[in-house]
């Protein structure tokens, strides 16, 4: 099955479509087609599930983010705050990622917004070129850990456990790993002022048109007031605190005068085509783990990974590894929908919180972002950066990221108390 399933991806064929041909041809070959009933079974109960609701509410308030000019506002009025501080645009840039992956939690869309709006600005002012794409891609990444996460929303999904108890363990981690950018940042730009020099035309500006700047800030923290604050404050769901953003967003277009059909008819057409991605890379997977489960696969495997060691922190560490390397070539809703339902009972039967582990996943998902080969978030810079900047480049700014990123996950395995758990 393993041999097939790679055969196949490596002849290019989507990885929804190699997943449920492999799981068909195994079902048909394996069982018998009386089979089939129970694989429809269990990809209509992940597909129907209520939360799931929420993924493309998330995506659609991100897609008109995107066409918005909210993100350039916000970066507008972060300048202010960030005067005349060494490396400022480069924290700037952070918080902003920070407060857009708060907003909607997509990744490809913040990097895209940051790679626009950020990165000019950065090497127009003489930065590193390598600080500040490192800044832009690994800032545009935090969505995967900051809530609202559609990866958390996955993982839930799959592990069968409370988005809301993975938002709130989720939190504290996702800003920690937003202050080791900052401290990064700083430390850079103290020890060799040139890789970030201070903006020589940024004279003090007049306090109204600081006050007209800072107006740029009260939509976007007025959104993640309504999502978050719904959220952990128990007055909605995920699903309803999703749609409470969405008419937050919505509302806030109006108001700007930004709003038009088409800016809604383009949003809409690339939420359709993220969330089909997703619901077929679902499908595929939800049938080929059941076809898996049904041959004794996962007993196999979990028998294969347990029988490592008898040290649980060992085997913790192997699964760390398989998905840092599957992070490499597959996209994340694949390895959650293909791993998690052989990994999380695992790490339940050696006693490990469900919660915790779905904040360690995410934030191996933060390097599968960054890593090369196939790291999204240097293709999506990519395609926005100025003609000068090669994927080469991309991939060599992002090495500091991505060991900051596994000593992140490092700290999570050592202390899980930080997710509260």
């Amino acid at each position: 099955m393993f041999v097939m399933l790679l055969a196949l991806l490596v002849s290019g064929i989507p990885l929804a479509f190699v997943t449920l041909l492999v799981a068909l041809i195994f079902a048909l070959g394996w069982f018998s087609p009386a089979v089939v009933p129970l694989i429809t079974s269990r990809v209509y109960s992940f597909v129907s599930s209520f939360v799931f609701v929420s993924v493309p509410m998330f995506v659609l308030m991100a897609a008109i983010l995107d066409r918005s000019g909210i993100a350039r506002d916000l970066f507008d009025a972060m300048k202010v705050i960030g005067g005349r501080l060494r490396g400022g645009v480069a924290i700037q840039t952070i918080v902003v990622a920070v407060i857009l992956a708060a907003m909607s939690g997509i990744i490809g869309g913040e990097v895209v917004l940051l790679g626009l709006v950020a990165l000019p600005q950065m090497l127009r002012l003489g930065y590193d070129k390598h600080l500040a794409i490192g800044v832009v891609c690994a800032g545009g990444a935090l969505g995967t850990m900051v809530p609202p996460s559609i990866v958390l929303i996955i993982y839930g999904l799959t592990a069968n456990v409370s988005v809301g108890d993975l938002f709130t363990a989720a939190f504290i981690p996702g800003l920690m790993l937003a202050g080791f950018y900052v401290t990064y940042v700083l430390i850079r730009a103290y020890l060799n002022p040139a890789l970030a020099p201070i903006p020589s035309e940024d004279e003090e500006l007049p306090l109204s048109e600081k006050l007209r700047k800072f107006k740029g800030l009260i939509v976007p923290l007025a959104v993640v007031a309504g999502v978050l604050g719904s959220i952990y404050g128990g007055i909605a769901s995920v699903t309803e605190a999703s749609a409470v953003g969405v008419a937050g967003v919505l509302l806030s277009t109006i108001l700007r005068g930004e709003f038009t059909l088409e800016l809604l008819k383009g949003a809409a057409l690339q939420t359709l085509q993220t969330v089909g991605m997703i619901v077929w890379i679902g499908i595929g997977a939800s049938a080929l783990v059941g076809v898996f489960n049904l041959m004794g696969g996962i007993k196999f495997v979990s028998a294969l990974i347990s029988g490592i060691s008898d040290n649980p922190t060992i085997i913790l560490l192997f699964m760390m590894l398989i998905l840092f390397v599957l992070g490499m070539f597959l996209d994340w809703v694949g390895i959650a929908l293909l791993t998690m339902p052989i990994f999380v009972p695992i790490i339940k039967s050696l006693g490990y919180d469900p919660v915790w582990f779905g904040v360690l996943f995410c934030m191996n998902m933060q390097v599968s972002f960054l890593s090369p080969p196939f790291g999204p978030a240097a293709f999506y810079l990519k395609s926005v950066a100025p003609p000068g900047i090669s994927l080469a480049t991309i991939f060599r700014s992002l090495l500091p990221f991505i060991a900051m990123q596994i000593l992140a996950v490092a700290i999570l395995i050592a202390a899980p108390w930080i997710t509260g758990r």
